[in-house]
């Protein structure tokens, strides 16, 4: 198993257990965009670009902290057919920015579970190795589908959001699997029971969807 420490410029504040970072850097002409989203036991990094779209690569896992490193297990990794990366060591100094915007409820991580169609409810089993997850934070969002056993990468998107009045919004900032979708401000209606949102509406390819999340615990 591959190990490679990343020396990020990260902000640090009391509230770094549940926020969003980003940074720029210049490679081969392009300006590529860090985000990193972190909450008390999980942590994600994505690279794109938005001048002209084009995604990078996303990686994440939960951590453990010691001092100002953050020891990460990854469960995903976009590169991994180059990198054989598992593990990521990040370790913080003063000049990453803050991007957090204000806490929403719809905050957390979400496992896909289900769909609703002119069938009726169909669920499936969360605990497979086979996942797509929502990790939402501070009004940023991204999805990640992936294989925690065999680390394939399914794909991934993400960007902004908002969730008010029963309506959830995004706006697509990067998308691994299509970039003239970035900059769609796509429109759904929401609404929780228990520890499951209802997230209906049309699809990035404007197919109408019905689809159900649970609440990743942890």
């Amino acid at each position: 198993m591959k190990k490679i420490k990343f020396y990020i410029l990260i902000l640090f504040s009391t509230f770094s257990f549940a926020q969003v970072y980003s940074f720029k850097n210049e490679k081969n002409g392009k300006i590529i965009i860090h985000r990193i989203t972190i909450d008390k036991e999980y942590i994600v990094e994505t690279q794109f670009v938005s001048d002209p779209a084009e995604f990078i690569l996303t990686r994440g896992g939960f951590y453990t902290k010691d001092s100002n490193k953050y020891k990460i297990a990854l469960e995903f990794n976009s590169n991994y057919e180059n990198d054989s990366l598992k593990e990521l060591e990040l370790i913080h100094n003063k000049l990453w920015n803050k991007s957090s915007k204000i806490p929403i409820d719809l905050d957390g991580k979400w496992l896909m579970a289900g769909r609703i169609t002119d069938k009726g409810e169909r669920r499936r089993d969360v605990s497979k190795p086979r996942k797509t997850m929502k990790f939402l934070k501070n009004g940023y969002f991204q999805w990640i589908a992936f294989n925690t056993e065999t680390f394939q990468f399914f794909g991934s998107g993400g960007g902004l959001y908002n969730a008010e009045n029963k309506t959830y919004t995004e706006n697509i900032e990067f998308f691994s699997r299509n970039n003239k979708s970035v900059g769609r401000i796509l429109h759904f209606q929401y609404s929780i029971n228990g520890n499951d949102w209802h997230h209906q509406g049309r699809s990035s390819k404007g197919n109408p969807m019905h689809e159900i999340w649970t609440r990743r615990n942890p």
